[in-house]
């Protein structure tokens, strides 16, 4: 496990349409799995590495993610009057954040195995890298629909298309943020940059993963946690 503590940016704003009528009076990252928040679950991960700060972002319904983590030690950046994707959203957290590079998390899903931050902060080399991804071979996700997002290299380098998913954690420097003009805008913009520069990594999760961005999903995600494997 590193020794170094790293703020955690968990994004909690999105409206979370693929729940259909769950997330018609709660935000997704309030609905339950396990008899608990999914924010629960994200926190558990981040509290495990002594992370500090924890920020969460919020838009939709997000009063109800605020009353539910404040009181847990977590600060808010709310976006108002639009949101901001995940780009955007973590440049205006920063302040909160700090100047350490930053994990990142999306809260609509369920790790089974060691602690993912714990993963990429052990790999982590930031005289090499500008940000590391966490990802997960296709076979070894539940609840994914498609294909993945990237093949790695024998060294950890991506390329877009193949199978191994993004799980939404990865670590990464915030300097480039500023460089962008727009607004609103995703990572992705960010990770296209880095990797021209051959400072984007990725590298392999040994457990399993599930997508917890449906209704039909949440049993799944149960049934993960229940499990022995």
């Amino acid at each position: 496990m590193s020794d170094a503590v790293y703020p955690v940016m968990i994004f909690a704003a999105g409206f979370g349409t693929r729940m259909g009528p769950l997330t018609a009076d709660r935000p997704k990252p309030m609905i339950e799995v396990a008899g608990r928040p999914l924010i629960d679950h994200a926190l558990d991960l981040a509290k495990a590495v002594d992370a500090h700060p924890i920020v969460a972002n919020t838009h939709y319904l997000g009063e109800q993610i605020s009353a539910h983590v404040v009181p847990q030690g977590v600060k808010i950046s709310h976006e108002d009057p639009d949101v901001l994707d995940t780009g955007g959203g973590l440049r205006q957290a920063l302040p909160l954040l700090g100047s350490k590079p930053v994990l990142t998390l999306n809260p609509d899903v369920i790790w089974k195995g060691p602690n993912p931050f714990d993963v990429v902060t052990n790999v982590w080399n930031p005289s090499q890298m500008d940000a590391l991804l966490l990802c997960i071979p296709l076979e070894r996700t539940v609840g994914r629909l498609g294909n993945g997002d990237f093949t790695l290299s024998p060294e950890g380098r991506p390329s877009r298309g193949g199978n191994m998913v993004y799980g939404g954690v990865q670590i990464i420097k915030t300097e480039l943020l500023h460089d962008i003009q727009e607004q609103v805008f995703s990572l992705n913009v960010v990770w296209d940059r880095m990797n021209a520069e051959n400072r984007l990594y990725c590298t392999e999760y040994p457990g399993k993963w599930c997508d917890v961005g449906r209704a039909e999903c949440i049993p799944l995600a149960e049934n993960l946690i229940a499990s022995d494997v």
